[in-house]
């Protein structure tokens, strides 16, 4: 091998330097090629009460994995030659028009993660152009999220953000029914009713994390701060975390949750939702034809497949399994989001592709938020938006519809 001493004239354009950035937040983000890195920074700048909260799942956590591990079994098949030039993410739902074929699912205790919370999550997706779902237990109000929604998105698209609200229908029916006219009042143009919480989920993690609201101060807890220094000055120095709903004493989750829902609810109070809802309005958390049926018959316009992320009962039904079944029963013109375990585009495609006409991200929307507020809910999006077209351009997709229209997917349970 001969050799040679280096040419200055072929070393000058390859010696790139970037300048160095003061903003590091925003050099740390970027440097996250997917969901998982967003989820490693989020570990190490979040104390472990929140992020096991966020990261955690019911019981032994095995409808979790399954959830993942059936994303992981789907086989997406490429087409080539297709002669596809680009792929037009935009996708019709609810009425309107999303710039992504994902919004972002409803959250609790949000500002608990990180001091942003509702504010980044809005505020994030207004400017892609997607929807924001406020949850019944969201730490700040219906209005002001409509304000950040609605500035962000005139700002941005020289239009209002697309924003939902989820229900929980709660003991006292007088305040569900404030909440629905205040929704209603605050330009929330989507109703999602969540079904499948009459009781909380044992979510181990958070009972021995001894997980309150708010975190009460002890020697353990202390010690968790003097690492994560940014969160607990977020968390002293701004607003108090309250929730409008909610007691505020410091009181463990499961109480907390056990003096708010009912689990008397039925279908008759679906009914009741529906005559006095006067928007779209989605049931969340069915798994089965039969429940299908049943929503439709009360009232709703549309499904969210769930299985509230292997939060609630442990053994559910998987569901993206769920799916096939309850699309179905319900038919072809009926609207379905596909909600639970989605980190990556590919899963979004899988969903779409299996007959899912929307998405919903919990999971991946917190882990960019805990590692960087609205910065990282924003990387969290163009990051799943980019996985996302770069699999329907290799499937040969040139929109959602053409994701539905062709199945290109294989399951090993169809």
């Amino acid at each position: 091998m001969r050799r040679q001493f280096p040419r200055i004239s072929e070393l000058r354009p390859l010696m790139q330097f970037g300048r160095p950035g003061l903003d590091r937040r925003a050099a740390r983000l970027g440097r996250a090629a997917d969901i998982d890195d967003l989820r490693t920074i989020a570990q190490r700048r979040t104390p472990r009460p929140a992020f096991d909260y966020v990261d955690g799942a019911a019981g032994q956590e095995l409808t979790a994995r399954r959830t993942r591990e059936a994303f992981a079994a789907t086989e997406l098949l490429p087409r080539i030659l297709h002669g596809t030039a680009a792929a037009d993410l935009n996708t019709p739902i609810a009425g309107g028009t999303s710039a992504l074929p994902f919004g972002i699912a409803p959250t609790g205790f949000t500002r608990f993660m990180h001091a942003e919370g509702e504010d980044g999550g809005a505020a994030a997706a207004a400017a892609a152009g997607i929807p924001f779902t406020l949850s019944t237990m969201g730490t700040r109000s219906l209005e002001q999220v409509a304000e950040v929604s609605d500035t962000v998105g005139m700002e941005r698209h020289g239009v209002p953000g697309t924003r939902w609200f989820q229900l929980y229908l709660w003991k006292d029916r007088q305040r569900s029914l404030d909440l629905i006219e205040r929704a209603t009042a605050a330009g929330f143009g989507t109703l999602l009713v969540t079904v499948d919480t009459p009781v909380a989920g044992n979510r181990l993690r958070d009972v021995r994390n001894g997980m309150t609201i708010p975190p009460r101060l002890s020697l353990k807890t202390v010690l968790d701060a003097s690492h994560r220094p940014e969160w607990w000055f977020n968390f002293l120095t701004t607003d108090p975390l309250t929730f409008a709903s909610l007691s505020t004493s410091a009181q463990d989750l499961q109480t907390i949750i056990g003096s708010m829902f009912d689990p008397t609810l039925s279908i008759q109070d679906l009914e009741w939702i529906r005559s006095v809802w006067p928007g779209r309005l989605f049931v969340k958390g069915v798994l089965t034809a039969e429940d299908t049926r049943r929503s439709l018959d009360a009232g709703a316009d549309g499904l969210v497949v769930s299985n509230h992320g292997g939060r609630q009962l442990d053994r559910a039904p998987v569901s993206l399994k769920a799916l096939a079944e309850v699309r179905a029963e319900a038919g072809p013109d009926v609207e379905i989001i596909l909600d639970s375990g989605i980190l990556t585009g590919s899963d979004i495609v899988a969903a779409l592709a299996l007959g899912a006409d929307f998405t919903l991200i919990g999971r991946a929307y917190l882990y960019g938020l805990m590692a960087g507020g609205r910065q990282g809910v924003e990387r969290a999006i163009e990051l799943l938006a980019e996985e996302t077209r770069v699999a329907m351009m290799l499937m040969g997709a040139a929109s959602v519809a053409d994701l539905r229209r062709e199945g290109r997917v294989r399951a090993p349970w169809l």
